[in-house]
């Protein structure tokens, strides 16, 4: 209960933190989704189960917070997150490769995922243009803010992780 707790109001802070900061700096044409990022870590570390839940909840409420057709980043981040989930305990996400390498494929299915929405409602939504500045600063920014989300995420592994749960499942069966 503490995780969950603790999990969603991690993803309200880092809602708030991007609709009410980042959104107003214009330095950039666009904002990182950060939102996105502590999504795959979850759950590389925690799975499938734990990516879809906690996809379908942050996009609750960024489409709470957001202009965007109710349920649109619920449906995106939730199949993010199973995805995501699919490589728990599979690839070592310390360093600085793989966690970029996470950012930028994330952003990267969060455009495809969008342009197949749009295909089956091609009035209601906006998509990213794949060869636009925009997009390509959007997944600059989230490939290079990948590894220092998964770094500062890392200090709240014993919250936020799965591995304790892991091991005393294990050692029961035992």
């Amino acid at each position: 209960m503490k995780k969950v707790f603790f999990i969603f109001v991690l993803l309200l802070i880092v809602i708030l933190f991007e609709t009410t900061l980042l959104s107003n700096i214009r330095l950039l044409p666009v904002v990182p989704d950060i939102l996105l990022l502590v999504l795959l870590y979850i759950s590389v570390f925690n799975g499938s189960l734990t990516g879809e839940v906690t996809g379908f909840f942050s996009g609750l409420m960024l489409d709470f917070l957001s202009a965007a057709p109710l349920g649109l980043n619920c449906l995106l981040r939730t199949l993010i997150g199973f995805i995501a989930g699919l490589f728990n305990k599979i690839v070592n996400v310390s360093g600085f490769f793989i966690p970029a390498l996470f950012g930028f494929v994330g952003t990267i299915l969060k455009a495809i995922f969008l342009k197949c929405i749009i295909f089956f409602f091609p009035n209601g939504v906006l998509a990213y243009n794949f060869f636009s500045v925009v997009f390509a600063t959007e997944l600059l920014l989230n490939t290079l803010l990948a590894p220092v989300v998964f770094w500062f995420l890392s200090f709240f592994s014993s919250i936020l992780n799965n591995s304790e749960i892991s091991t005393s499942i294990g050692e029961k069966h035992r």
